[in-house]
């Protein structure tokens, strides 16, 4: 019985130094050096509106449509990014490719498993050339579908006009 009383409290002191003894090695040991990481400048400002998802591929082609011709999109975002559009005053909307100087077309897919819907809208010159483009996803549940279009049109005319005022200003 004696025997095994002492091997606990041998264990136990052990234990206590090797502990102990692992405080002050950390103590002791100089501080890492520090190297600092080579960057391309400060980070950006974090921003209310999240990253950036829309991208201009052609800034001058921007700036010179002033009419464009809406493909239907599914689950009606071609009606309200048509609405908000016509709300920024810059562009008009035809109901004809031939009257205009660009095509918006793109996609809207709403994904029920997934809960989310994933847009892209595309701006095209009459060739089919990439003008802009812009991609959003959204979660829409619990808000209801209708609602998530709504705001993705809102922000895809928000993207359309900071793009525009940055190609307006280069």
């Amino acid at each position: 019985m004696k025997k095994r009383g002492a091997s606990w409290v041998f264990l136990l002191v052990f234990a206590l130094a090797g502990w102990a003894l692992a405080g002050q090695e950390k103590e002791q040991s100089p501080p890492p050096q520090t190297q600092k990481r080579p960057t391309l400048g400060p980070a950006p400002a974090p921003s209310l509106s999240g990253p950036k998802t829309s991208t201009t591929l052609d800034a001058r082609k921007l700036r010179r449509i002033r009419s464009l011709f809406v493909e239907r999109i599914d689950n009606s975002l071609s009606d309200k990014l048509a609405e908000e559009i016509v709300k920024m005053g810059r562009f008009k909307i035809v109901a004809s490719r031939n009257e205009a100087d660009a095509i918006l077309r793109g996609s809207c897919f709403d994904s029920h498993r997934l809960r989310s819907v994933h847009s892209e809208v595309f701006i095209t010159d009459r060739s089919g050339a990439p003008v802009w483009q812009d991609s959003i996803r959204r979660p829409f549940n619990p808000p209801a579908l209708d609602k998530v279009v709504d705001e993705t049109a809102l922000l895809v005319a928000d993207h359309l006009g900071r793009s525009l005022r940055d190609a307006d200003r280069n």
